[in-house]
């Protein structure tokens, strides 16, 4: 022996041997009934659906969700049972996956149960496992996800103050409501927009507090949404109203039939608004402000619909609110060119597109030139030759006045210095350049007045500053100090557009001023007398002849306080006589000449050896 014994064998060499080919013919014949019998209790909702699409058969979970026999399923297309065949995408898809040149099929559809309740449901085709024909459709009930996802939606896209749909879900609509194939067959492919802003609303939160003021918007949001339904009438769609945020409001009207209906609609949310609120005891009133745009949906983008809306608003309220305003092309375009004005100004000075005009003013009684008024152009590269009163207003708002008043300066006093050099034997001219309020404020006016007459050379006496009278009646502190300043310098100032202004007379003899322009619509009155033709005789009829009486009046005044008096708009030859008579000193005006080059006021002044002007050569 060699003290080894045998003992039982293996455990796995015993089950091995224990495998005979009896043994695998019974499993081959109870697997099936095990499958059978798990595919019938499984808690998922199943059928086997042979290659043609019928179901072969379906288990006890799929019988009970469609609240019927599965039995009775057997035999009936799955696509039916399931509705697979309601939109072309998922039904070709399904056919792929039939055909099995696609390996699984997912989707949501709503079904029907025999009952007639519905219910939504998640339906997965997949082929069979290994190779046996057909394919597996599996239904599992989903509708208390949808459910709770639908409510979610809801809070996400609902004010919680209004219970309007929000801003998220206003322009959700409106992307679809501009989307090419949402347009139905014989609507107008039209959209309209009412763009709500209430008048004042800040002063409710800040003196109520907020609590009242989400109280007064769901009451606004009441009115509007009425208002909304009745505006509808027969029509299938009611506007959608929705909250935008803080007090903004917008109505949506999809398919609208032109401009009339959304003005109507503007003109009933106004009426709405109009009763006052009782909330919490107190009584309420609120105004609105209205922005209406109307347009077709092709071409339109949600983006270029709410800028329009949003400046028709903004004109509403710019109007005097409690109003609705409609979009008006004409002056949205005026509205982008200035903001393309804006923009591009400050570049414009370093890049040079400034030039300067000078239009003459010449004694009445001689008519010589005595001086000459710097008038700025800009030689804008897309809008072509600006007038100041295109683009000095928008300098003035962003500050570009000061660098752009500090070229006009220098610019001015080298050019009539250069005049000076060119005609020495002519008494020199002035040259007048005005000067707007920011620049007092904005920058040192001296500092800058004493280096251009450095620079240049040009002597302080033919320089005159031009401001107007608004500006310059009432001014103390700096103002005043910087008038006194440029005075005591040897510079003029002129008082430009006297007479339609403050008009403070007392003020104006304690002001360093030494000229008087006065404003044309004085001098316009003129034209009373010394009617020949059909064209001036209708102005005869609008023009007043008490305008000489004050212009005789104000002449008489600046005289008597030491002041020269200029007079604007000059054309015609019979103005001129009768201001030559009142004593007027000098004239300005299309009757001596428009704004002109500066070899153009050279060549004047080197006429002839005489700087006089022609009457009439400046005439149209």
């Amino acid at each position: 022996m060699n003290g080894t014994s045998e003992g039982p064998a293996p455990a796995a060499d015993l089950d091995r041997s224990a495998v005979t080919d009896s043994d695998i013919d019974l499993a081959a014949r109870t697997e099936p009934q095990t499958y059978r019998e798990v595919f019938t209790a499984a808690p998922l909702a199943m059928a086997v659906v042979d290659p043609e699409g019928l179901v072969v058969s379906a288990n006890d979970t799929l019988g009970t969700l469609l609240g019927t026999d599965p039995d009775a399923l057997a035999g009936s297309a799955a696509a039916d049972l399931v509705d697979l065949a309601s939109d072309a995408g998922t039904w070709h898809a399904y056919r792929e996956v039939l055909c099995g040149r696609q390996p699984r099929l997912r989707c949501t559809r709503r079904l029907k149960r025999a009952d007639g309740h519905s219910l939504w449901a998640q339906v997965t085709v997949a082929p069979l496992a290994g190779d046996t024909p057909g394919l597996l459709l599996s239904v599992s009930d989903v509708s208390a996800r949808r459910e709770l996802q639908a409510r979610l939606r809801h809070l996400q896209m609902h004010d919680p103050v209004t219970r309007l749909p929000n801003r998220a879900l206003f322009f959700e609509r409106l992307t679809a409501a501009l989307e090419a194939e949402s347009y139905e067959p014989g609507g107008s492919g039209r959209v309209g927009l009412c763009y709500l802003d209430l008048d004042g609303f800040k002063a409710v939160n800040d003196t109520l507090g907020h609590r009242v003021g989400d109280r007064l918007l769901a009451a606004v949001a009441e009115r509007l949404t009425r208002c909304a339904e009745e505006a509808a009438g027969t029509r299938a769609g009611v506007p959608l109203v929705a909250r935008l945020g803080g007090d903004e409001f917008a109505l949506l009207v999809e398919d609208s039939t032109g401009t009339d209906q959304l003005a109507d609609l503007a003109e009933s949310l106004l009426a709405s608004l109009q009763e006052p609120f009782e909330l919490s005891g107190r009584r309420l009133s609120v105004t609105a402000s209205v922005g209406v745009v109307e347009r077709h949906t092709a071409g339109t983008t949600p983006t270029a619909l709410m800028q329009a809306a949003d400046t028709t608003l903004y004109w509403a309220k710019a109007d005097g609110r409690a109003r609705w305003t409609l979009f008006d092309p004409e002056r949205n375009a005026s509205r982008m060119t200035r903001q393309a004005l804006a923009a591009t100004l400050r570049p414009a000075i370093d890049r040079g597109e400034f030039a300067l005009e000078y239009q003459p003013l010449v004694g009445m009684d001689d008519g010589r030139v005595r001086g000459v008024e710097a008038l700025i152009r800009w030689n804008h590269p897309q809008f072509g030759v600006l007038a100041p009163n295109r683009f000095i207003a928008l300098a003035e708002e962003d500050g570009s006045i000061v660098p752009l008043g500090r070229w006009i300066l220098r610019t001015a006093c080298r050019q009539a210095r250069r005049w000076q050099l060119d005609h020495p034997d002519e008494p020199p001219i002035f040259v007048s350049v005005n000067v707007a309020v920011r620049q007092v404020w904005d920058s040192d006016l001296v500092a800058d007045v004493a280096a251009a007459l450095e620079e240049t050379g040009l002597a302080p006496h033919l320089l005159q500053l031009e401001l107007t009278e608004s500006a310059v009646m009432g001014s103390a502190g700096r103002p005043l100090q910087v008038l006194r300043a440029l005075s005591d310098m040897g510079v003029h100032i002129a008082i430009d557009d006297f007479g339609t202004g403050y008009s403070n007379l007392a003020y104006l003899s304690r002001l360093p001023v030494s000229v008087l322009k006065l404003d044309g619509a004085f001098v316009r009155g003129f034209q009373y007398a010394g009617v020949t033709d059909t064209a001036d005789a209708s102005d005869a009829a609008t023009a007043n002849p008490a305008d000489e009486v004050i212009v005789e009046a104000m002449v008489q005044l600046a005289h008597r306080l030491g002041l020269t008096v200029t007079a604007e708009c000059v054309e015609t030859s019979d103005q001129a006589s009768r201001l030559r008579r009142i004593g007027c000193d000098t004239g300005q005006g299309w009757l001596y000449s428009r704004p002109v080059a500066p070899d153009r006021i050279s060549a004047l002044l080197g006429s002839s050896g005489t700087p006089g002007v022609q009457a009439g050569a400046g005439r149209p």
